[in-house]
């Protein structure tokens, strides 16, 4: 033993053989992580460390520089945070608002909803929307490890290659061809390696453990109203109705900050201080070297030496680099806050996917509301029932005009109620299936604004739904395919009455007032950050912020326009790409 650690030792009064002593030191922030491992293999203590540092560390953590600092620890920020920290060398700080995920809630698929408007969850709400007769939108953004793909639907999806092509036009390196190696080196699909799919990933893709007999019936229905039948929406054509892969493995949520961020930590290569909230990018000559963190009330300072990737999501990222100076010029002198560079496409381009329920009664008790039983949390231990449902179990992709390159219609079927974020559903314990007509082209863009110059108060979301009324249309139509889809045989012993909209709603305009009172959205915001040369761009092709050294945004509000699918796998290609630049620069 070194006289370091000798003395190390003695000054913290503990026993070689005594483990409970040195977890306490760590706990109460007396030792840093690196400190503890240190310190109990040179004690021979066998003691596994917490996988992140609580507020008592928040010190600690401002004590030391870093060579990379990510901000927030969602989908993207893990992924990019773990693949910087294989390289040795690096030095890798994560900094999220949120917990550990330590909730139970978070790893049983089915009970996601449950998350909704806790602690867990950021908890947004839209500003007042005209078209909704001034009715606000809830907007769930996970407050946790893992972000949001802790407290999704799991569903696997990449979007129509097309999307990625246009990207590439003036982003050199973001063709669909370009991006599918960073999908395929993400993910372990249990069908096996492809030229589509990876096989050795940190992020497991699968086909569900236990689908709903419900759910298979609207698929089999969907067939025979005359749809094809699509068995991987990620490989090829996007058309078609059929069973969703998920990120799952053994039944359990595969989150990023499972898939990524906990191997990461265990193995001592990064550092993750949980409910840390960022204030701001200190920028220095024009190059971004530190971040101002505030934990129980304190704030602290941690430097960055090469680079500060910023990860919050398509609301946090333009909030934070706004509140640092970075941003529309005259938005952030109405704040008073001091402008460090005129980037007048920060918090622009919003967009997003919205959905509303097609709502059946079912006579038979096998729906989702029947997994809250002790069989069903038994069966779960193995991986199994009910409560390994995500939910959205299959649906698909639909195009309305033939001459369209990509589909206009997204469905999601759920074997169960799925009502307004699920807050509308009956809790009389009767059984229902859904189908949720999705509109996943949406012509209208929203903003991300500032409420005010105080980085605690949340900024100001308008998504500006419907501002084309052609987006009514679209899923008017897709009620009437729902419609139409229940209506076949093979849903005969589960189809009972139409709860929602009810069979009195039937024209035009009797849909459209229904869209307006059960509209929400599919939590996919992307293009606040987006990426680009012209004037309105935040970033470049490598991410990089325009006008900052230092600085890169991966996350999805990166995205120039919006996919026509689910964001969570693409959010996480972004990561892994984002990495690949820093690395390969």
């Amino acid at each position: 033993m070194s006289d370091k650690d000798l003395k190390s030792k003695k000054m913290l009064n503990i026993n070689a053989s005594d483990e409970a002593s040195l977890v306490d030191d760590f706990k109460t922030g007396k030792v840093s992580r690196r400190e503890f491992l240190r310190m109990a293999a040179a004690f021979g203590i066998v003691a596994q460390a917490p996988l992140f540092l609580g507020a008592a560390h928040a010190k600690n953590t401002s004590s030391e520089e870093y060579d990379y600092i990510v901000l927030g620890a969602g989908s993207a920020g893990c992924a990019v945070a773990a693949r910087l920290s294989e390289d040795p060398a690096n030095k890798v700080l994560v900094l999220e608002a949120g917990p550990a995920d330590t909730n139970d809630f978070i790893h049983i698929p089915a009970t996601f909803p449950l998350l909704f408007k806790t602690p867990l969850d950021w908890n947004y709400q839209s500003q007042p929307q005209s078209s909704l007769n001034g009715g606000k939108l809830y907007m769930p953004r996970g407050k946790v490890f893992g972000g949001c793909s802790s407290i999704n639907a799991m569903i696997y999806q990449r979007g129509h290659s097309s999307t990625y092509d246009n990207w590439g036009e003036t982003n050199p390196g973001w063709s669909y061809a370009d991006v599918l190696p960073f999908f395929k080196k993400a993910e372990t699909n249990s069908r096996g390696a492809s030229a589509a799919h990876g096989g050795d990933g940190p992020l497991s893709v699968t086909d569900l453990n236990a689908p709903n007999p419900i759910t298979l019936a609207m698929v089999e229905a969907s067939k025979q109203a005359g749809y094809t039948i699509n068995n991987d929406f990620n490989d090829g054509d996007q058309e078609g109705i059929g069973m969703f892969q998920v990120t799952q493995k053994n039944g359990h949520r595969a989150s990023a900050a499972v898939s990524y961020l906990h191997p990461a930590i265990n193995s001592g290569r990064l550092t993750a201080q949980a409910e840390a909230m960022v204030q701001k990018i200190i920028v220095t000559d024009g190059r971004a070297t530190a971040v101002k963190f505030l934990v129980d009330g304190k704030e602290h300072i941690v430097k960055a030496r090469k680079e500060i990737i910023l990860s919050g999501g398509s609301y946090n990222s333009p909030h934070l680099l706004m509140m640092s100076g970075i941003g529309p010029k005259e938005h952030l002198q109405e704040h008073g806050i001091k402008v460090v560079h005129d980037l007048p496409g920060v918090g622009e381009n919003l967009q997003d996917h919205y959905m509303l329920p097609v709502v059946y009664n079912c006579p038979k008790p096998i729906s989702l509301s029947q997994a809250g039983n002790k069989e069903q949390a038994a069966l779960f231990a193995e991986g199994k029932g009910l409560l390994t449902s995500n939910i959205g179990e299959a649906g698909g992709f639909l195009k309305l005009d033939p001459k369209s390159k990509t589909p206009e219609l997204q469905f999601h079927y759920v074997p169960g109620y799925f009502i307004l974020d699920g807050a509308g559903n009956p809790t009389d314990g009767t059984d229902a299936f859904t189908i949720l007509p999705s509109l996943v082209q949406s012509k209208g863009k929203g903003t991300v604004k500032l409420a005010s110059a105080d980085p605690l108060t949340k900024p100001l979301v308008d998504p500006n739904i419907f501002e084309h009324e052609s987006d009514y249309d679209v899923l008017i139509k897709g009620i009437r395919i729902a419609r139409k889809i229940i209506a076949e045989s093979a849903l005969d012993e589960y189809r009972g009455n139409e709860f929602l909209p009810g069979a009195d709603v039937q024209t035009d305009e009797e849909l459209k007032a229904y869209i307006k009172k059960y509209i929400q959205t599919i939590y996919h915001p992307v293009g606040t950050c987006k990426m680009g040369n012209d004037d309105m761009a935040v970033v470049d092709h490598k991410l990089r912020v325009h006008g900052i050294r230092g600085l890169r945004v991966a996350d999805a509000s990166i995205m120039p326009t919006i996919i026509n699918a689910n964001t969570n796998a693409p959010s996480i290609m972004i990561g892994e790409k984002c990495a690949d630049l820093i690395r390969t620069a």
